[in-house]
């Protein structure tokens, strides 16, 4: 009798119930992208923290680097011998640490045993400015004055010759600066290679943690024309190129990868590091971790993936800031709105069956059958619009993920160690020269998760509770005399 009547009646006002459901649908489709788009925006900035910060790495130790003592301005100075050979081909190459103040190695043994610590892993970041040209000697002339000139110095009043000038010569010298990461080869998997993959050749070997091999960017290695097997020298030192290695994610701003120890000797830093990558036992107590690491190694600087989210600005930002803020209160408003509608409209819908439910409460109906009735009216057009809202909002999603809109990031200081480069605060080649940015493009999408599905199912069912609940307890108030009152 239930289902049948529910069936009648819902026939019957086939428009005011498409109107319910049609709100509702709204409200949820909204919701759904809204939530969709959210998911999105953090898949894009987890993309960003792991092509900046390292896969699985949960934090990073580093230090500040100290400011110049005494005459030391910490500016490359270069020296040459200006008196060679006209055309003599010159080169000078100087290696820096870069990112902060040099760590010792023993840190990362104190580091790996401090509690909630997984394991831990030292590497240099370093940075090769290479200066090479040469020197073009001018040629001293003698010009000689007219007669009846007063001569120069050292030349006649009469045809005497003039002051020797030096023509021709010069310098010509190019500058070419590039970054080396100093990798720790038994524990490849964290560090600064672990957000890149070898596309050419092989990766290092824990064999080879104090062989002249390098591993190369992809696109340093396409710039300056080197393949696998090639030599290149830095400091006059041959490194032989065993592998290319392309980032998963991003752009890395590492141009050359050399194992720990062979950094160590480049940068004159034996037993040093700049950086200390930490993966924690639990990602739920990063927090934790941190601070016991700051309270336990004085004077360094801890700087976990929440620190570096905060630096991520640009576009991607921008559109997670309104996703977030504009879109969950746009959401919120649009839902609440609906709710309201629906409930509105269900209670002015039981206000014109007046005859009809005076007419059963006279017939014996008690009020609970009839509330119920309501209730069940109002659930299939909470059910209705939830299908409507799913499908709308699931096409929605679809459509952002099929455009794939372009969103920039950028990567700004986090303070720590003097640069830039994510949580390393200065980690392996992730400092610019400058205070640049590092900058990643991300394609955007809008992944629609069963979590999502199952709140707008459970939101269609309280809109249709919240409008049966306000219209049964209108029609359980109505009483047989209202029904005989409006057939008079």
């Amino acid at each position: 009798m239930f289902g049948i009547y529910l069936k009648r009646e819902l026939s019957r006002r086939k428009k005011a119930a498409l109107v319910i459901a049609l709100g509702l649908a709204l409200g949820i489709a909204l919701v759904i992208t809204v939530n969709s788009v959210s998911a999105g925006m953090q898949q894009a900035q987890d993309k960003v923290l792991k092509s900046l910060y390292g896969l699985g790495t949960d934090m990073t130790v580093t230090k500040a680097r100290a400011a110049p003592t005494g005459n030391s301005s910490g500016r490359p100075k270069f020296d040459f011998d200006a008196k060679a050979d006209s055309g003599k081909s010159q080169s000078s190459d100087r290696v820096t640490t870069q990112g902060g103040q040099s760590l010792k190695s023993s840190l990362v043994t104190r580091v790996a045993a401090q509690k909630g610590v997984a394991s831990a892993v030292g590497a240099l970041s370093l940075n090769v400015t290479k200066v090479d040209g040469s020197f073009t000697q001018g040629k001293a002339k003698s010009s000689t004055s007219g007669s009846g000139q007063q001569g120069g110095p050292g030349g006649g009043r009469n045809g005497g010759t003039g002051t020797p000038q030096v023509q021709g010569g010069g310098a010509s010298f190019d500058v070419n600066s590039y970054s080396v990461a100093g990798v720790d080869v038994t524990r490849q998997d964290l560090g600064p290679l672990a957000t890149s993959k070898i596309t050419t050749g092989t990766t290092f070997t824990s064999a080879q943690s104090d062989a002249k091999v390098a591993v190369l960017a992809t696109a340093y290695a396409k710039e300056n024309k080197y393949t696998v097997g090639k030599t290149f020298k830095i400091s006059g030192t041959p490194y032989k190129i065993i592998g290319i290695a392309a980032p998963d994610s991003g752009e890395s701003t590492t141009d050359v990868y050399l194992p720990l120890k062979q950094a160590q000797t480049l940068g004159d830093a034996k037993n040093k590091v700049t950086t200390i990558y930490v993966k924690a036992t639990d990602s739920k107590q990063i927090d934790t971790v941190k601070a016991a690491v700051q309270k336990n190694i004085s004077g360094t600087t801890v700087t976990t993936s929440a620190d570096l989210a905060d630096t991520v600005s640009g576009s991607l930002s921008t559109a997670s800031n309104l996703a977030t803020s504009v879109g969950t209160w746009l959401s919120i408003a649009v839902l609440v709105a609906a709710f309201l509608v629906a409930a509105l409209l269900t209670s002015s819908a039981v206000s014109r069956r007046v005859r009809e439910f005076g007419t059963l409460k006279a017939l014996g109906w008690p009020s609970r059958r009839v509330t119920r009735q309501v209730v069940g009216e109002s659930m299939v057009n909470g059910l209705l619009g939830g299908a409507l809202g799913i499908a709308l909002g699931v096409g929605a999603a679809a459509v952002v993920t099929a455009i794939s809109p372009k969103l920039t990031a950028q990567l700004g200081s986090t303070g720590g160690g003097g640069g830039t480069g994510g949580p390393v605060g200065g980690g392996p080649g992730r400092q610019a020269a400058s205070a640049a940015r590092n900058t990643v493009d991300i394609a955007l999408s809008a992944p629609v998760s069963v979590t999502t599905i199952a709140l707008a199912a459970g939101l269609a069912i309280a809109g249709g509770l919240i409008a049966g609940a306000m219209g049964g307890w209108r029609a359980s108030r109505m009483r047989p005399a209202d029904a005989l009152r409006s057939v008079a």
